[in-house]
């Protein structure tokens, strides 16, 4: 099983260990890649701060984010399960899993990134600023740039099993499921049930979803289970307790479409 993560926009602070060694991130079919996005992106933001901001969509407050950008090749790295914070990441609580769940975690959570491509959670990054909307000057918009060398790494990554999407729109922008691939692939949307005057009313979260779908991924690493195809998935999720409606794809290189229906969002 793979498991596609969005990254975070707030990040911890590098650490104090050694700075990052790119060659030692998994899928190194990005390298070329990786390396193109880090050279213009320390670059600017060490030439021109007023331009880095407004590439970067920086706010004056947020101002501090390029000093980072600059050192990026020399601050401390961890691992980008630590750099990685927010709702997400705090429900899926990383550092309070037992050995075993760390383990399957490092084998199958592959984090987004506009930098990095992705990285998986126990590759060793520095904090950093740049989202996969950003357009740099040379390079143009990240998630094309990213497209052509995820076609080959992404698909590798995946191997022959089940593939969870759980990407925000912008960072499932830089690789799309296609082919046989597609069809192992499940998206999770999650659905906030209401009654009002005896009649259910369902909404889209935001906040919450991610939250849900923090606890859902922390729920098959914590029981260890192994769906190979997107009608498992369905099968385990409500064997662990997750209220799931979904229905086979009208074609068989389609994704499958999840709705997890929560009553109480916290």
């Amino acid at each position: 099983m793979l498991v596609l993560l969005p990254p975070s926009e707030g990040k911890a602070a590098s650490g104090r260990g050694a700075p990052l060694k790119p060659e030692s991130l998994g899928l190194p079919g990005l390298g070329a890649a990786r390396a193109a996005v880090l050279d213009e992106l320390v670059e600017l933001c060490a030439a021109d701060e007023e331009k880095a901001a407004e590439v970067l969509g920086l706010s004056q407050g947020l101002r501090g984010e390029i000093a980072k950008n600059v050192e990026l090749r020399t601050a401390g790295a961890r691992p980008a399960g630590e750099i990685y914070t927010g709702v997400l990441y705090d429900a899926l609580g990383l550092a309070t899993l037992d050995a075993a769940a760390k383990r399957r975690a490092r084998a199958s959570l592959l984090v987004f990134s506009g930098l990095w491509g992705a990285v998986r959670v126990g590759d060793r990054i520095p904090s950093y600023r740049c989202s996969m909307g950003v357009q740099l000057p040379r390079l143009g918009k990240l998630a094309a740039h990213w497209r052509e060398p995820m076609e080959s790494a992404l698909p590798e990554a995946a191997g022959g099993g089940l593939v969870l999407d759980l990407r925000s729109s912008a960072y499932a922008a830089a690789w799309k499921p296609r082919g046989e691939v597609a069809g192992r692939t499940a998206t999770v949307r999650v659905l906030h049930s209401q009654v009002v005057d005896g009649v259910e009313k369902r909404s889209v979260v935001s906040h919450f979803n991610k939250a849900t779908k923090g606890r859902i991924v922390r729920d098959l690493l914590v029981s260890g289970a192994r769906p190979k195809d997107p009608a498992r998935l369905v099968e385990t999720l409500r064997e662990l307790g997750h209220v799931v409606e979904a229905e086979p794809p009208s074609r068989a290189d389609r994704p499958w479409a999840l709705d997890v229906v929560v009553r109480s969002v916290h």
